[in-house]
């Protein structure tokens, strides 16, 4: 356990400054605050830019907004850029649509050991329940909270955390399965793999490729159940346009073991 790591809390939003609210409400209600906070944003509008200037001033610690224009589907890239730009030396990684639970940065720090990165719970908000959120602003949510799916694992027990660890759903494919919108990984190690592959166009599964090769270079996999729980806000899924062409480039970077992407964060360092 890394108790005094400096941590980043990176931040992937797209034109939903509302939902972008209700995290930051969320983290600024948390029991242990990152050491900064940088917003990766694919092409957002200036209201969106508006929403993070208002709250960029209630936070004690720095706030970075980066940008790039919209051409598009652009996580990997946006992502890339973010955390060329990051100070940490360990990324949570959420996106701007996930309510956090109160204790989720001291959970991930906690749960934090080198040579491993981390993939932790979402808990799925209803529809309804969503539009409300978002209307009143209401951010403070946990296990009992209505509306809210999969509750065993919106319950939060750190004891029981050993349990699961390494051992569940960590074989054959499902060692690939990860939430992009809420995981954790050490800065040096993503340099290392060349970050997240921008080869990726369009919605698919950059963050299992971006995964698979650091599983490649020989880091561990844990897993965070029952802690760091993040609540996602209900929205319509992304267009599914280049789907296969992404998951050829995933399955190939599994079969040849590769750890390097070619269009990667080395652009940006």
């Amino acid at each position: 356990m890394h108790k005094n790591i400096k941590v980043t809390l990176l931040i992937a939003t797209y034109n939903w400054p509302k939902a972008l609210e209700l995290v930051f409400l969320s983290v600024l209600a948390q029991t242990k605050m990152p050491d900064e906070i940088i917003i990766a944003d694919d092409g957002s509008t200036e209201e969106t830019k508006a929403m993070i200037e208002k709250y960029a001033c209630l936070f004690s610690i720095p706030v970075k907004h980066i940008w790039h224009e919209d051409k598009g589907f652009r996580l990997a890239k946006i992502r890339n850029k973010a955390i060329a730009q990051s100070s940490g030396q360990y990324i949570i990684q959420i996106d701007g649509d996930i309510i956090l639970h109160r204790h989720f940065i001291q959970d991930h720090i906690n749960f934090a050991l080198p040579k491993t990165f981390v993939r932790a719970s979402r808990i799925y908000i209803n529809e309804q329940t969503s539009n409300e959120r978002l209307k009143n602003k209401l951010f403070k949510i946990n296990a009992f909270s209505k509306g809210i799916s999969n509750i065993f694992s919106a319950l939060r027990m750190p004891i029981l955390w050993p349990l699961f660890d390494e051992k569940y759903k960590n074989k054959g494919d499902e060692r690939y399965e990860i939430h992009g919108c809420n995981m954790a990984f050490w800065r040096s190690d993503a340099i290392k793999v060349n970050g997240y592959n921008e080869q990726f166009n369009g919605w698919g599964p950059e963050d299992k490729e971006f995964i698979a090769r650091l599983l490649n270079l020989g880091l561990k996999k844990r897993f965070l159940k029952l802690g760091a729980i993040a609540f996602h806000l209900y929205h319509k899924e992304s267009p599914k346009t280049y789907l296969k062409e992404n998951e050829k480039a995933f399955k190939e970077t599994i079969s040849l073991k590769k750890v390097y992407c070619k269009t990667g964060i080395n652009q940006y360092l």
